[in-house]
């Protein structure tokens, strides 16, 4: 009789332990979904803002070309661009997962590379370099030049940087710096966290093992450090589950010092 009451309690304990450790299961699961949904909705609203850019510049550039015989060359570039915008929105619509946004910003780091060629072709001026976008916003298109530069309080950097940048850096004024929302404030994108990482990455993910990145800010940043950012994420889950194997181990405990009493 008494071993029978023995095996009842311990079926007892034991389906309360399956419960506990399904319960936590759950938690995590839903913390990780509810996680993926903020960084969804988040790198979604960025990349949406810059097709919505891209566009408007398409509409200038219209302006722009019009009244110019478009040679084969410049109608290539021109098309491209065109293509680039209608593919990023139709990438943008399809995306389900954080880390598909990066198709979108390679889409337009590809397309506004086009428009600067359709640029170049219409004053008559060498084609550009082919650059990383410019650090300090990758909607400001392609790089002209590295320019040496820190953020406050921080260590000096060569960075790849647009015209307009590169100039008021060596001028000692600010450049113009793409930031974010993050809480109640803007940060500049790459504070922004894991969320602007795949945004980030798309723009720069053709330039990731280029000698032109290698020991830049930008490198370390985008490649590093958000990598670094998606690390803690995975530590985060990682404590939770640790907590919960600790658990489950102080009910074990628990189990065998009740049977141990019992059998004294």
């Amino acid at each position: 009789m008494e071993l029978l009451l023995l095996l009842v309690i311990a079926a007892l304990i034991l389906g309360g332990v399956a419960l506990y450790r399904r319960h936590a299961v759950q938690q995590r699961h839903a913390a990780e979904q509810a996680a993926l949904e903020t960084q969804l909705s988040t790198s979604k609203r960025a990349a949406d803002e810059d097709v919505t850019k891209f566009g408007e510049e398409l509409q200038r550039l219209d302006s722009d070309v019009a009244g110019h015989a478009l040679d084969e060359a410049m109608q290539q570039d021109y098309q491209r661009a065109l293509d680039a915008y209608d593919n990023a929105k139709m990438s943008l619509d399809a995306v389900t997962r954080p880390e598909e946004i990066r198709h979108v910003t390679e889409i337009l780091e590809d397309g506004r590379y086009a428009v600067a060629c359709v640029k170049a072709r219409i004053a008559d001026e060498p084609l550009p370099a082919k650059r990383p976008p410019c650090f300090f916003n990758p909607a400001h298109g392609p790089s002209s030049q590295d320019v040496t530069w820190a953020p406050p309080g921080g260590v000096p950097r060569s960075v790849p940087a647009c015209p307009a940048d590169a100039e008021r850096v060596l001028a000692g004024a600010d450049p113009y710096i793409r930031t974010v929302q993050v809480g109640a404030q803007r940060v500049p994108y790459w504070e922004g966290g894991p969320a602007y990482a795949p945004w980030a990455q798309g723009y720069y993910s053709r330039w990731s093992g280029s000698d032109m990145l290698s020991g830049m800010l930008i490198g370390g940043l985008l490649f590093g450090g958000m990598g670094n950012m998606f690390s803690g994420v995975g530590e985060g889950v990682g404590d939770l589950m640790g907590g919960v194997g600790e658990g489950v181990s102080d009910v074990g405990s628990g189990i065998g010092d009740m049977f141990g009493d019992m059998f004294e």
